[in-house]
């Protein structure tokens, strides 16, 4: 249909004639080539990922370890070879990989450093909660470790519960088994864990 219209110029419009042109996809229009993808599951390898999103087209890197320590970021990137394919990764979500589904978005810069973005190593995000209390996910998740801080995030206004919080640990292992069970049942609902990012100051 773009064909079409553009095959059919000048266009006049309220007696004036105005200019017309296709317009490039969002990805195109400034040259991106990379994903950015988060909620992955701690065993999700480079390779798995790299498998998964190469049905859309050719994957020149995949980058989601540490490279000291080889751990799992939970979040990763991947770069396509040419920008219109991380429209054709865009326009088939959503992603499930290794049997999870994960957060796609299309990267608006090239490094972990650029995207101000980091793991908080000792810190679980828990969504689904609605009637759960502090004292609630305490009884649960004192199995995985010591914690030191458990926050259930509410409105500042009502004070209601915004459905989500925080979970604090000593050290980083503890985060580790936690989140090595996807879903939690808690005081009768099912929560959902994750690694927290957070910004960099």
């Amino acid at each position: 249909m773009v064909d079409l219209a553009m095959s059919n110029t000048p266009h006049i419009i309220d007696g004036r004639e105005v200019k017309t042109k296709p317009a490039l996809p969002h990805s195109k229009k400034h040259n991106i080539r990379q994903l950015f993808i988060r909620d992955l599951h701690l065993e999700t390898t480079c390779e798995s990922l790299e498998e998964f999103f190469q049905q859309w087209g050719e994957v020149e890197s995949v980058f989601k370890r540490y490279p000291q320590t080889n751990r799992s970021r939970g979040f990763g990137f991947v770069t396509y070879s040419q920008s219109y394919m991380v429209d054709q990764a865009m326009s088939n979500t959503p992603h499930i990989i290794d049997g999870y589904e994960v957060e796609t978005k299309i990267a608006k810069s090239h490094s972990v450093n650029e995207l101000n973005i980091k793991v908080d190593e000792k810190k679980v995000f828990v969504s689904g909660i609605y009637r759960q209390s502090e004292h609630d996910l305490y009884l649960y998740f004192k199995k995985f470790g010591n914690i030191i801080s458990i926050k259930i995030v509410r409105d500042k206004y009502t004070g209601n519960i915004k459905g989500f919080g925080f979970i604090k640990y000593d050290v980083q292992s503890s985060v580790d088994k936690a989140l090595s069970i996807r879903n939690h049942l808690v005081a009768g609902g099912r929560l959902l864990t994750k690694k927290a990012l957070c910004r960099r100051i």
